[in-house]
């Protein structure tokens, strides 16, 4: 009894608000909130076009109406309590967002009305209170507001996020990895909304409903250009596929990966929507399956890709350590000679100043010392250069030896 005067109250209230909406605008009061309720009336009508023609007009005659909309509209769906307004709401916003272009501040003022807490289509909060069987509407409402609230956060879907045979040759190869970045982003974008469409999928009551078949029209049409696109730009990325870094690489292969296990989904779905007289079977796309052996054929490719760069990798990081490891360390007495690659070098000073110690005048001689004798040549320099480990003592004894032989 409380449930049934409960569904009675709800419908009151909402033919309330049409009736009074109605002879506001018969007085000579037209504003958006006006024909967003008399748009969102609680019957099994369609949604008529001339709301929505209304609603453009005043769009394109006042810009600053776009935040007087979204406040209307946050208001009429988060208070309603019937399946039948909060299904109008969600058409009218699918509708709108369709029919304006990207550019407009529309999707903005949705976007900050929804940034600021003011409406929550992800999760949605509806509650039917009008019908005896609520669960089915309340399903189908939350996954076409989680459609929706995705739909916003795209941006040029069908135009401007691909590149085609226009595309200049003298593009460089880095611009066109910038292009292919991007263009992997949109296909993940597309294959979220493609998983969102098919969540839309009503069962039980919600399936029979003539405002639900709307609904599902929309949303079928605009998931075939969501699909074209996909299997249009999927072959683009891949003709790149080897040129591509490897973490790109990773990427494509799992949006590859995904496209074939999505395409059998999708043709399930299609064929449920076909057998329900949803849109005309020559509207829907034909679907690409994708083979098991072509994602285990990229598979093992992108396997050896990173065998390749492993190896090259690990080879180039033991050859820069070679280089930096010591060749030779020789201790004697208070000094120590370490050469790297034939480079001498003595730390006798800095182990001097390291002990807080200051070298007198006779512990700073040369390391190299020669008898006093006028005929030191550059011979023998030099080959005392070269003799510079042996110490000073095995220096006197090659010169006499080097003097007698000459």
């Amino acid at each position: 009894m409380h449930k049934r005067l409960r569904q009675l109250f709800t419908c009151v209230k909402e033919r309330s608000s049409v009736s009074y909406a109605k002879v506001a605008t018969a007085g000579g009061f037209c504003d958006v909130e006006l024909i967003i309720v008399k748009a969102t009336a609680p019957d099994d009508l369609p949604l008529p076009d001339k709301y929505v023609h209304e609603l453009l007009k005043i769009f394109s005659v006042s810009p600053s109406s776009f935040r007087a909309f979204s406040i209307s509209f946050t208001r009429r769906f988060t208070k309603t309590h019937s399946w039948r307004v909060a299904l109008k709401c969600l058409i009218l916003l699918h509708r709108l967002l369709r029919s304006l272009p990207e550019n407009s501040p529309f999707r903005t003022e949705l976007i900050w009305t929804r940034t600021n807490g003011y409406l929550s289509l992800n999760p949605c909060y509806f509650r039917d209170e009008s019908s005896s069987t609520p669960e089915d509407y309340n399903g189908f409402i939350r996954s076409y507001a989680y459609l929706l609230n995705e739909a916003l956060d795209c941006f040029a879907l069908d135009r401007g996020a691909s590149y085609d045979e226009e595309t200049p040759e003298s593009e460089s190869l880095m611009d066109k990895m910038k292009l292919v970045g991007r263009m992997i982003e949109v296909l993940t974008q597309l294959q979220s909304l493609i998983d969102r469409v098919m969540e839309c999928r009503p069962s039980g009551v919600a399936a029979r409903s003539f405002i639900v078949e709307i609904a599902m029209k929309f949303i079928i049409r605009d998931s075939f250009i969501c699909y074209t696109t996909f299997r249009r730009e999927i072959v683009l990325v891949l003709d790149s596929l080897f040129q591509m870094p490897y973490k790109s690489c990773i990427l494509a292969f799992g949006i590859y990966k995904k496209a074939a296990l999505q395409a059998n989904q999708l043709c399930e779905f299609y064929d449920w929507c076909k057998a329900m007289g949803l849109c005309g079977g020559y509207e829907y796309p034909f679907v690409d399956r994708i083979p098991q052996i072509q994602i285990q054929a990229l598979e093992t490719f992108l396997h050896g890709m990173w065998q390749l760069t492993d190896s090259s990798s690990s080879s180039s990081s033991s050859s820069a350590s070679s280089n930096l490891t010591p060749q030779l360390t020789e201790d004697e007495g208070d000094k120590q000679i370490v050469v790297r690659k034939g480079t001498v070098v003595s730390t006798e000073w800095e182990k001097f100043e390291e002990d807080g110690v200051v070298p007198s005048k006779e512990e700073r001689e040369p390391l190299i010392r020669f008898e006093d004798s006028e005929d030191d040549s550059w011979e023998d320099l030099l080959d005392a250069s070269v003799n510079l480990p042996c110490g000073q003592s095995n220096l006197k004894d090659e010169r006499k030896r080097t003097d007698t032989s000459v």
